[in-house]
């Protein structure tokens, strides 16, 4: 092998490239890390606080739910004028030609009233989808969650809205309709659980 050959092949072969490797801060922790020394005896308890550390880092996304806010029994029902979709300007009457129907609100959004209860979201993680910090969302627990549903799910405890996903090795993940949020791996040892999926939401104005 003649020396330009070695040569060619010393900088094929070996050493750093640019580029290559983890970028900083993409690893489990989402920041830059370092080597450290520490006590073969303690080494259980320091993994135990970076596996608690690592959870808490994916929860931060978590926009807590709280509140749960049940249909009122028995409410009665309220048929107001749904108008068509061409509306002219100006205040349309009740009376004219352009109300397609009568519409109950609470028939609208509740399909099955013993399963169906109402919660205020929280945060700005499904503001992409249309929930609003503040609006209600109706959640009906009767409903199969099927991936890309929306759901509201505990989470280590906490409960959250988020859209429902799968990963490449069949573990739910959460997904946030937001990209300043990161998506909610959810691993065995996590606890989880999906309370209802998500049918509709709606706000108050003024």
């Amino acid at each position: 092998m003649s020396d330009n050959q070695s040569n060619s092949s010393d900088k094929k072969c070996g050493g750093l490239r640019s580029g290559a490797g983890r970028k900083v801060g993409t690893g489990k922790f989402g920041e830059p890390t370092e080597v450290l020394r520490i006590p073969s005896s303690q080494k259980a308890v320091i993994t135990d606080f970076l596996l608690a550390y690592q959870r808490k880092h994916q929860l931060d996304g978590l926009d807590p739910v709280n509140e749960i806010i049940l249909p009122a029994k028995a409410a009665k029902s309220s048929y107001l004028p749904l108008f068509g979709s061409k509306v002219p300007a100006g205040l349309p009457s009740p009376a004219d030609d352009h109300v397609e129907k009568r519409l109950d609100a609470n028939e609208y959004l509740i399909d099955k009233e013993d399963a169906t209860f109402f919660v205020t979201i929280q945060g700005e993680s499904m503001i992409n989808a249309g929930l609003l910090s503040g609006d209600k969302a109706v959640v009906d627990r009767s409903k199969q969650a099927s991936v890309g549903d929306i759901v509201k799910a505990v989470v280590d405890g906490e409960f959250t809205i988020k859209t429902l996903g799968k990963a490449k090795n069949g573990m739910p993940r959460l997904l946030p309709a937001n990209p300043a949020f990161n998506p909610i791996e959810i691993k065995e040892e996590m606890q989880f659980e999906i309370w209802g999926v998500v049918t509709g939401s709606f706000r108050r104005f003024k």
